[in-house]
């Protein structure tokens, strides 16, 4: 309710509480830093309790899933990161249903004129010409074949991956090619793609790592909310291992007295079900993440938040986020030394390996062109066979 400040008789907005909604992650749907006005909602004392709470402040009760078709120019993704095991990715999908409130990927919606916050995780654009532009970039006559990170912005196995089957139709594409791929998903629908992954694991052309952040279900229920629950991850590593198929774990993020507590109890259950390799990341909290993230805190945790916060400051140098090479994964200090200790211990007594073999001992020298060469880059007459 507004309240009337006693020495001038100002009436002050008071902020509306924020409530979480069921099989989302984020609690707002928050302004990306380009938007050229800035708005906040209060609550204005309209609102009745005994009212139903999805009507509550400025998000819509109505917040349904839209699909929207993309028409993509390039496909491929190159970095040069040294944190990253990879130089070439693809992501069929911009914006995530699994809603995992902590993605990393969420700032981009930014640039779209859409919210990092719940737009991100409902308003989803599929790439609808990615199997074509990927065939593509491979039969181009400079192409030079190496291992392809699939899914690594956004998951390629989120929920309307079942219907528009994109990820499906370029991996026909690389098995085609015998062109090697890693995939990283929290999606049990990567099972559907066994008889692919299979036949090109059997050549050492496929590898997949399976995030999981934490095994309780409750916590991951609000974390990560349409993402397969962690039981359930555990079954696609046994099925994918039993395939043939060598499966690394993704433990990401970690979050201090969240999901932290869990690390040891996450590797004993991987290794149990097939993992050979492992690695972990400590919460990234870049640009719109870290409001989100805090919201969500405050809304899930309200009794541990400042202390979550003040222990990531503790590894981040002070800061909510460092983006610095080297550092930005793993955080710095005697907290970050910890975790990186109590892991190392873990997986050395687990037998697990770490997560470089998974790009490194990808096979590229079977590569062959794709048979069927789209039109657009067929050869014409004239001047412009030269290109």
């Amino acid at each position: 309710m507004p309240y009337d400040d006693e020495l001038n008789n100002e009436v002050h907005p008071v902020a509306a509480p924020l409530k979480g909604r069921k099989g989302r992650g984020a609690v707002t749907n928050m302004q990306g830093r380009y938007e050229l006005q800035q708005r906040e909602s209060f609550d204005d004392g309209w609102v009745q309790e005994d009212e139903d709470e999805s009507n509550a402040g400025d998000v819509p009760s109505a917040w349904k899933t839209q699909v929207i078709d993309e028409h993509a120019k390039t496909i491929l993704t190159r970095n040069t990161s040294p944190d990253l095991p990879f130089g070439v990715s693809l992501n069929p999908y911009r914006g995530c249903e699994h809603g995992c409130i902590y993605c990393f990927a969420r700032p981009t919606h930014s640039y779209l004129g859409l919210s990092p916050g719940l737009d991100f995780e409902s308003r989803i654009f599929a790439k609808v010409n990615a199997p074509e532009l990927l065939r593509q970039e491979l039969a181009h006559p400079s192409y030079q074949p190496e291992p392809i990170a699939l899914g690594i912005n956004t998951d390629a196995y989120q929920p309307c991956e079942r219907d528009l089957r994109l990820t499906r139709r370029i991996l026909e594409v690389l098995h085609e090619c015998e062109h090697p791929v890693g995939l990283i998903t929290k999606s049990s629908l990567i099972e559907r793609d066994l008889d692919l992954l299979a036949d090109m694991a059997a050549k050492r052309q496929a590898t997949v790592a399976i995030t999981i952040t934490t095994l309780d279900p409750v916590i991951a229920r609000t974390l990560e909310p349409r993402a397969a629950a962690p039981a359930r991850r555990l079954r696609v590593i046994r099925t994918l291992t039993d395939a043939g198929i060598p499966v690394g774990v993704s433990i990401a993020p970690v979050i201090p007295f969240v999901t932290e507590p869990d690390l040891e109890h996450i590797l004993a259950a991987v290794a149990d079900a097939g993992v050979i390799s492992a690695n972990y990341i400590v919460l990234r909290l870049p640009w719109e993440v870290n409001p989100l993230f805090q919201q969500w805190l405050q809304t899930h945790f309200p009794d541990r938040a400042q202390r979550v916060m003040n222990r990531i400051r503790d590894m981040r140098g002070g800061k909510d986020y460092d983006a610095t090479f080297g550092k930005r994964m793993s955080g710095e200090g005697v907290w970050a030394d910890l975790i990186r200790q109590r892991f190392e211990v873990a997986v050395n007594r687990l037998g697990i390996g770490k997560r470089v073999h998974r790009f490194a001992s990808l096979d590229a020298s079977r590569f062959r062109k794709p048979l069927h060469i789209p039109p657009t880059i067929r050869k014409s007459s004239g001047q412009l066979d030269l290109f």
